[in-house]
C-alpha cells in the first residue's frame, strides 16, 4: 500500500487518523474500486483499474472462495492454487497412519489419480453482484425485532431462492454496515473438488505452531486442487466420468517474481473483522471472552494430545482439528496482546467520544446519539448472554450430540414448507448436511471425543448455580455433588450405547421423523431430544436482540462513516466472508523499537532453523538442494538466494488464506497465508505501524515444485513468466 491510501478507522490520543500520507488500510469491495483507481495506479497497478470491477473478467474471474479460504484457478483445466493449511483437511481425510499423506506428502501423478477432496469441499467463483437493500429492508423499521428479524430473513431466503432457480449456482445475500445494505451474490458452485498436490508437512508446514504468526517464516503453505464438472459443464458431485472444469480465465505465475517495494494486491475473502464494534463490545471481548477461551485452549490441545498419541489412527484424524486449535489459542494471545499494547480500549472509548461530539454539534444529529445508546445498552446485554451461555455451549460440543442435535433439528423443520425453514436446513443445505455426517468418519474417535466432553464438563462444573441449565443437568444426571472425578464413568454409557457412530446410522435418520428421536433408547439422542426446547429459547431470545441491532446498528454505521467521509476518509465495510480488494507493497518493518523485519526470507533460513525434528524437519533432498546452492532459475539477485516468504503491508484477516498475491500486471507472485504476531489486533484496530502480512513466494513454490517433489508435470500446465 502506498501512503495516497487514506481511510478512517481509528483515533490516537483523540485525533481522527485522516491524513492522506498516514493510515494504509482497506478491505474494498468491487464497487469501490472506482473510488481507489487513482491510488491504485499511482501505488503502481500497470492494469486498467477498471478491469478488477468486472467480475467475470480478467484477472477477477479467476479469483474463487473455497468457502472459508481463498484460491484461484491457475490452469485452463481447473487447477486452483491455495495455501497448504487450507487443503491440509483434505489430506488429513484421506490420510491414515499407515498411508500418512500429511507427513509424506501428496502428489497425483495423473489426473486419474487425483483424489476426492474432504466432504463439503466446494469452489465457488462469484459472477455477479445485484443490490438487494431496498428489497430486504422495506418496511421493517416499524416492526417489532423479532418480526423484523423473521422479515429480513425469509427476504434473503426467498432471494437466494430465485437466484438458485438457475442450476449450478449457490447465491447468498450479504449484509454490510450492520443490516444497512444487502447484496445478493451469485456463485458458481463446483463440488466436485480433488487433491491434486501438497507437499509434506515438513515443508507444507514447516515451523508448525512454533513459528505460527511469527517472522522470519519459511513455510512453504501452498497446495494444488482441480475443479471437475459433469461433461456437459454442468455441476456435478464426484463421478468418475466428470471432466475437469475450465476457467474463462486463470492466472499466469510469475517466476520473475518481485523486490522490496514492489507493488503487490491481493483478492480474496476475508472473513471478519470488527473495527465498527462498540466499546461494551470491545471491553467485554478482551477483558472476558479472549481471556477465558484462550485459557480454555490451551487445555483442551493438551487432551486432544494426551487422549490421541503421536502416530496413531486418531491422532491422523484429529491433526487437522489440532492445527486450528493452536492457531486460534496463538492467535487470541496476539489478540490479547496487541489489544494491550495499542490501547484498544482506551482507543476506543475516545473514539465514541469523539463521535459523540460530532453528533451534539449538529442538533439535527441528535437521533445518532440515542441509537448509540441503545446499541451500547443491546451489547452490553448481548455480552452478558454470552458469558452465561459460555460454558454450556461448550459442554454440548461433543461430536455425536451435536451430530443428533442437528438431525432432530432437522426433522422438526421438515413439519415446515422447504421456504419457511431455517437456513441450514432447507432442501438447498442436504448436499452439505449429508457430507457433514460423513465427513465424521475421518474426524471422530470416541476416546477422544469422551475426553473433550470431560474436559468440557469440568468447567461447566464450576460454574455458578445460575449459570448452570438445570434441563441439561438433569438429563445428563448432574447433581451439587458431582464433581470431576465422576464424569469418566457418568459418560461411559453414552459411548457404550450408541449407534451414532455408524455413518449408516447418522444417514438414516436424515430421513427420519421427530417421533423417531422421541422414541429413541440412544442416550445421544435423548439428550438432543431432552435439550431442544431450551436452546430453540435461547435461539428466539438471540433473534429478538438480532432484530434490535437491525433497527440500530444500520443508523450507527450511517453516523460513523458520514464523521469519517467528513474527517477525509474513505470507509468501508468490516469483512463478512465476500470479495475483497486490498493493495500495497513489499514491505519490512518494524513493530518495536530495536527490531527490524527485513522483507524476505532464503532458503538458507531453513537450513538455519532446521534441527531434524518435527517442526524444523526439511526434507534431506531439500537439505541438499540448498547447501549445493542449486538455486535454478528462481534466485533473487538482491538478496543471493531463492525467497521463500515476504511481507507486505496489505490489510487482511482470516479467510484471505489462500488468496492470490498479485503483482501490477495481475500475475501471481505468491499467496498470501499468514500475519504477524503484532498484526493480529488489526482485525480490531488497524495499526501501520504493526500490521504486516505474510506471503509463500511463487518462486519457492515453483523451486519446491521442480526441484524437490518432482511436478514437474503440473509446471507445464501452468503459464508460467520468466
Amino acid at each position: 500500500m502506498k501512503p495516497i491510501k487514506s481511510l478512517v478507522l481509528g483515533l490516537l490520543a483523540g485525533t481522527v487518523i485522516a491524513a492522506p500520507t498516514a493510515a494504509k488500510e482497506g478491505m474494498f469491495t468491487p464497487e469501490q474500486l472506482p473510488d481507489i483507481s487513482e491510488a491504485l495506479q499511482e501505488a503502481g497497478l500497470e492494469l486498467d483499474p477498471e478491469m478488477l470491477t468486472d467480475l467475470t473478467g480478467f484477472p477477477m474471474g479467476a479469483v474463487v472462495s473455497l468457502g472459508g479460504c481463498s484460491a484461484s484457478f491457475v490452469s485452463p483445466e481447473g487447477l486452483v492454487v491455495t495455501n497448504h493449511h487450507c487443503a491440509r483437511g483434505s489430506v488429513q481425510y484421506n490420510s491414515t497412519a499407515e498411508n500418512n499423506y500429511l507427513a509424506n506428502g501428496f502428489l497425483a501423478e495423473t489426473k486419474g489419480a487425483e483424489l476426492p477432496a474432504a466432504p463439503g469441499s466446494r469452489v465457488y467463483v462469484t459472477t455477479e453482484l445485484t443490490d438487494v437493500t431496498a428489497r430486504v429492508r422495506e418496511g421493517t423499521e416499524a416492526m417489532s425485532p423479532i418480526d423484523r428479524y423473521a422479515a429480513i430473513e425469509q427476504r434473503r431466503k426467498d432471494i437466494t431462492a430465485e437466484c438458485e432457480a438457475e442450476a449450478g449456482y449457490r447465491c447468498l445475500v450479504a449484509s454490510y454496515y450492520g443490516g444497512a445494505e444487502y447484496t445478493l451474490i451469485k456463485r458458481l458452485e463446483v463440488r466436485d473438488v480433488r487433491l491434486v498436490y501438497a507437499p509434506a508437512d515438513s515443508i507444507g508446514k514447516y515451523g508448525g505452531d512454533i513459528d505460527n504468526w511469527m517472522w522470519p517464516r519459511h513455510t512453504g503453505d501452498f497446495a494444488f486442487y482441480r475443479a471437475y464438472v459433469a461433461p456437459d459443464g454442468s455441476a456435478a458431485d464426484f463421478d468418475e466420468a466428470n471432466v475437469p472444469y475450465q476457467p474463462d480465465h486463470h492466472l499466469k505465475v510469475s517466476a520473475a517474481g518481485l523486490d522490496d517495494g514492489d507493488f503487490v494486491m491481493v483478492a480474496g475473502y476475508p472473513g471478519s473483522t470488527s473495527r465498527y464494534t462498540l466499546l461494551a463490545e470491545v471491553e467485554n471481548t478482551f477483558n472476558w471472552t479472549y481471556p477465558t477461551f484462550q485459557g480454555l485452549l490451551t487445555s483442551w490441545i493438551a487432551t486432544i494430545e494426551n487422549a490421541a498419541p503421536e502416530g496413531s489412527d486418531a491422532r491422523v484424524k484429529y491433526e487437522s482439528r489440532l492445527a486450528g486449535l493452536n492457531n486460534y489459542e496463538k492467535n487470541l494471545r496476539g489478540q490479547i496482546e496487541g489489544a494491550r499494547r495499542v490501547g484498544l480500549v482506551e482507543r476506543r472509548a475516545a473514539r465514541e467520544a469523539a463521535l459523540s461530539d460530532w453528533i451534539a454539534a449538529d442538533p439535527a444529529r441528535a437521533g445518532y446519539g440515542e441509537t448509540i445508546t441503545a446499541l451500547a445498552a443491546l451489547s452490553q446485554e448481548s455480552a452478558t448472554a454470552s458469558r452465561t451461555n459460555f460454558w454450556y455451549n461448550n459442554a454440548t460440543r461433543p461430536a455425536l450430540l451435536s451430530a443428533v442435535q442437528r438431525l432432530y433439528r432437522l426433522s422438526k423443520e421438515r413439519e415446515l414448507p422447504d421456504a419457511e425453514r431455517e437456513p441450514g436446513y432447507q432442501d438447498r443445505d442436504m448436499t452439505f448436511f449429508r457430507q457433514g455426517l460423513q465427513a465424521l468418519d475421518r474426524r471422530y474417535d470416541a476416546a477422544v471425543d469422551k475426553a473433550e466432553w470431560v474436559l468440557f464438563l469440568s468447567g461447566y462444573l464450576q460454574q455458578p448455580v445460575e449459570e448452570r441449565v438445570s434441563v441439561f443437568d438433569e438429563a445428563l444426571g448432574l447433581t451439587a455433588e458431582t464433581t470431576a472425578a465422576d464424569l469418566p464413568a457418568l459418560l461411559d454409557r453414552y459411548y457404550a450405547s450408541t449407534t451414532l457412530g455408524d455413518t449408516e446410522t447418522r444417514l438414516a435418520l436424515m430421513e427420519a421423523d421427530a417421533g423417531t428421536f422421541e422414541a429413541s433408547e440412544d442416550p445421544f439422542v435423548q439428550l438432543a431430544v431432552a435439550l431442544y426446547d431450551y436452546e430453540r429459547g435461547l435461539e428466539n431470545e438471540s433473534e429478538e436482540r438480532s432484530g434490535r441491532s437491525l433497527a440500530l446498528r444500520p443508523a450507527y454505521m450511517e453516523a460513523i462513516t458520514q464523521w469519517q467521509r467528513e474527517q477525509g476518509g474513505l470507509p468501508y465495510p468490516d469483512a463478512n466472508s465476500t470479495l475483497r480488494i486490498t493493495f500495497g507493497n513489499v514491505m519490512g518493518g518494524s513493530p518495536f523499537d530495536g527490531m527490524a523485519y527485513l522483507p524476505f526470507t532464503t532458503l538458507e533460513g531453513i537450513t538455519q532453523k532446521d534441527t531434524g525434528e518435527e517442526p524444523f524437519n526439511s526434507p534431506q533432498g531439500q537439505l541438499d538442494l540448498i547447501e549445493a546452492k542449486d538455486y535454478g532459475e528462481y534466485e533473487l539477485e538482491s538478496i543471493n538466494s531463492v525467497p521463500v516468504n515476504f511481507l507486505s503491508d496489505l490489510d487482511v484477516t482470516g479467510g484471505n488464506s489462500g488468496s492470490a498475491t498479485l503483482n501490477a500486471r495481475g500475475e501471481l507472485v505468491g499467496l498470501l497465508f499468514d500475519g504477524t504476531f503484532e498484526s493480529v489486533n488489526s482485525d480490531w484496530d488497524f495499526d501501520p505501524r504493526t500490521t504486516r502480512s505474510i506471503h509463500v513466494d511463487s518462486r519457492y513454490m515453483l523451486w519446491v515444485m521442480e526441484k524437490v517433489d518432482g511436478a514437474d508435470a503440473l509446471i507445464e500446465e501452468m503459464d508460467i513468466v520468466r
